[in-house]
């Protein structure tokens, strides 16, 4: 199942069409996206009864596929990263926020704050049912799905703040998300996917969610050790090597470029820099 979002309304991407979720279920569900994830099961049960389309597809309408209370983010989940930034991998997720406000849509242009902004390319995942104290084996019978995000970071802000770094994450735009959420019996390995990020069509980054430090169900785990994930809230997984701040020399986004970040059978998200 894939869920995304068209003028604010939850529908369901089945090939070239749509399903409005609210038209679909007669007004059992509203078109919000955040009563769809609170309502999870619901939408699945909608979806596997194969309801028919209420409309085409023009992808270029998506929107972002998710409108989270909590935003969580994972540094240094990758070893590549952590080598080409000359920090130790942690023992536990290095965990920080983007907040929610920053995050932006698949499509959606990214306004520079500065001159030292950096892309990362990252798997987010997103949650469908509360997660408290949840065990590591039990971590993905609480997962809605998977999208594509972007950590744009304004390293000047980031590392000024010394060890904080939500505010320089966290520019309007720092967190383009989408094209649509993805569930993970749709996914040829869960655990596994390709991820890749072109600059102006050239490949800076290049990696496999199985090389992550602190998989999905290890993330979810620690997480809800600490705080209940609830349904909406999305994870940033963390970024493998290739970004700008880890180059020799460094090298960061500028005005006129096109950043295209794509997992593997999720899809592929494009912002234009200004």
């Amino acid at each position: 199942m894939r869920l995304g979002s068209i003028d604010g309304r939850a529908v369901l991407v089945v090939g070239e069409e749509v399903v409005d979720l609210a038209a679909a279920s007669d007004g059992r569900l509203t078109p919000g996206l955040a009563d769809a994830y609170l309502r999870w099961a619901e939408v699945r049960e909608l979806a596997a009864g194969d309801p028919s389309p209420t409309g085409p597809l023009d992808p270029a309408r998506l929107e972002r596929p998710v409108e989270p209370r909590q935003v969580f983010a994972i540094g240094l989940n990758y070893r590549d990263h952590a080598a080409e930034t000359g920090k130790e991998v942690p023992e536990i997720p290095a965990t920080f926020t983007k907040f929610p406000a920053s995050l932006g849509g698949p499509y959606d242009g990214i306004e520079l704050s500065g001159d030292k902004v950096d892309w990362e390319v990252e798997l987010v995942v997103v949650i469908g049912r509360r997660a408290d104290r949840v065990a590591e084996a039990d971590a993905w019978d609480h997962v809605a799905g998977l999208t594509v995000g972007q950590d744009i970071s304004d390293r000047t802000v980031q590392y000024a703040a010394g060890f904080q770094f939500s505010l320089g994450k966290s520019y309007r735009g720092y967190g383009p998300i989408g094209p649509v959420v993805v569930t993970p019996d749709e996914l040829p390995d869960r655990d596994d996917l390709v991820l890749r990020c072109t600059l102006d069509g050239e490949v800076v980054q290049e990696g496999r969610t199985s090389d992550m430090v602190f998989p999905v169900a290890r993330l979810i785990a620690e997480l809800s050790a600490v705080v209940p994930l609830l349904p909406g809230d999305v994870i940033f997984t963390g970024t493998p090597a290739g970004v700008g701040a880890g180059r020799q020399p460094p090298r960061f986004l500028q005005s006129g470029q096109v950043l295209e970040s794509t997992i593997e059978g999720i899809g592929t998200i494009r912002n234009h820099i200004r």
